[in-house]
């Protein structure tokens, strides 16, 4: 079967039935493809590839694998929300010629000072918006740490994450740093 979004349920469930399930990236499918994309077209391609002696194939994911997958794809959503947030309101208070130094910590310590400040001359239109704005940002910046800490929970609990973090690498620190924001 080719990897696409459901494949790792249905190789399981195929599994389970007693068949031998293989997936293939859809990147190595693709050149076997001979015309419009279509689902005949698409097992033919599948049929075509399956046979070849070099194909490389993808392990079905445990759903547990699958679970801490979805978490690190939904931090990542939160981060990149987060960044927008923070972007949309530097820029908003940069046309009121307020300018916050990019990062996002600086906007948590300059944003409350600007609110409060009553000589910048912002309508009160534009102190609620903002409020409301850095109100946004600090829960996504919750749901991201919240989120990491669920992560670093299951490596620290996961016996394979465990082992992994303790393999040498020549000419580095002896401790490779595979998810450098989960570093303890």
């Amino acid at each position: 079967m080719e990897a696409c979004g459901s494949a790792h349920y249905w190789g399981r469930t195929l599994s389970g039935l007693g068949h031998t399930v293989r997936l293939m990236a859809p990147q190595f499918v693709k050149p076997y493809v001979k015309t419009n994309k279509s689902d005949r077209n698409d097992a033919e391609a599948i049929c075509e590839a399956v046979g070849r002696p070099n194909m490389r194939f993808v392990p079905v994911k445990s759903v547990e694998m699958q679970a801490v997958l979805a978490l690190h794809r939904a931090r990542q959503g939160f981060v990149k929300g987060r960044t927008a947030q923070a972007n949309q309101i530097r820029g908003l208070l940069g046309e009121f010629g307020i300018v916050i130094a990019k990062g996002i910590g600086h906007i948590g310590e300059r944003l409350r000072e600007i609110l409060e400040d009553g000589e910048n001359a912002l309508p009160g239109m534009m102190r609620e918006l903002l409020a409301r704005l850095g109100e946004n940002l600090k829960e996504l910046d919750q749901q991201v740490g919240e989120l990491e800490r669920q992560i670093k929970l299951w490596h620290r609990d996961n016996e394979q994450a465990t082992s992994w973090r303790r393999l040498p690498v020549s000419g580095r620190s002896p401790r490779p740093r595979l998810w450098p924001q989960l570093a303890t």
